[in-house]
């Protein structure tokens, strides 16, 4: 390839990878592995108005790997989706742009796969009945990710009703016949019937439920947005979080019963859950760690079978001094 071509690696281009939810799931367990070997510098947020961001997540994987990414994610408020995010993808041995690349399918199936590997690791032994609020791209990923990557299971998903928004998510999974539905109208009647509890409401402005008491025991909570749980943080049994820094500023971090990262128990440092009655709760805010992992692997996918995308060749000075 031209040493000079960056490629423009639109969504359209990366869906017809014919990418699987599994394998999403054995990238995000990939990175998780290669964690205490790659540079993660905390993300930074800039809030431009009301509760809108930008994020800027850069990510160094390993050597081997030979590649730096940075993830530019932002939520804006009236937009259609809500959420949107790019990533640029360089070799980090020559420091050469290799590619610009649309985030938003990166960033809901890595999201979804992080959550279906929490689910692998943490949930009791037999748990197939989830429940899922926020019905939006996250959950869906979640959904197909968990269907696919237990495809030996039968699953029961509860969804809370809200507009309709849960015969949207049903008609994307008819695909699947390892899973069968149900409909409630409060987070009440879904935590009377759940044993895992998926969460992606983007807001809330108080708790999801204040009664402690109807979090069943051997429940595994995945607050994906962590927005509505807080009084969790309190009574469950154990916490695991994708990065220490990324839970250590919540208010209640001092008074977790046990905290862990879920890179620590994959690499067999840490127990993940010990018994059937053990609460627990997973934190995961999202790594450019992960999003470093799919862009290579996508460029490399891209590369290796000659497909063709948009480009266009960077002409960068080679004179040291040029001023």
């Amino acid at each position: 390839m031209d040493s000079n071509k960056v490629l423009i690696i639109q969504h359209d281009v990366i869906r017809r990878l014919g990418i699987t939810p599994s394998q999403c799931v054995r990238w995000v367990e990939e990175s998780f592995g290669i964690k205490h070997q790659a540079t993660l510098p905390p993300k930074s947020s800039i809030h431009p108005q009301g509760d809108d961001f930008f994020n800027t997540m850069p990510a160094l994987l390993p050597a081997e790997y030979g590649r730096f990414s940075v993830k530019e994610v932002h939520r804006i408020e009236g937009q259609v989706p809500a959420l949107g995010s790019d990533i640029l993808l360089y070799d980090s041995i020559t420091g050469r742009l290799l590619a610009m690349m649309d985030a938003d399918w990166i960033t809901a199936m890595r999201t979804g796969a992080v959550a279906a590997l929490s689910y692998r690791l943490f949930a009791r032994q037999g748990a197939t009945c989830v429940g899922f609020m926020g019905l939006g791209n996250t959950a869906r990923a979640t959904a197909l990710c968990l269907l696919d990557d237990n495809r030996d299971k039968q699953f029961s998903f509860t969804l809370l009703r809200y507009k309709d928004q849960a015969d949207d998510f049903m008609n994307r999974l008819c695909g699947y016949d390892n899973v069968t539905f149900d409909v409630v109208d409060t987070v009440e009647q879904m935590l009377d019937k759940v044993q895992v509890l998926v969460s992606c409401i983007t807001s809330a402005s108080g708790l999801v439920c204040s009664d402690d008491s109807r979090f069943p025991a051997g429940m595994l909570l995945i607050p994906v947005h962590t927005r509505g749980f807080q009084n969790c943080d309190l009574f469950f049994d154990k916490v695991f979080g994708d990065d220490t820094a990324h839970v250590c500023g919540f208010k209640y971090f001092s008074q977790f019963k046990r905290f862990d990262e879920l890179s620590s128990v994959l690499r067999g440092l840490a127990p993940g859950r010990e018994n059937d009655d053990e609460r627990i709760l997973c934190y995961n805010i999202g790594l450019g760690l992960h999003d470093a992992v799919y862009a290579s692997k996508i460029y490399d996918m891209i590369v290796e079978n000659g497909i063709e995308v948009e480009s266009f060749n960077q002409i960068k000075e080679t004179a040291k001094a040029w001023v």
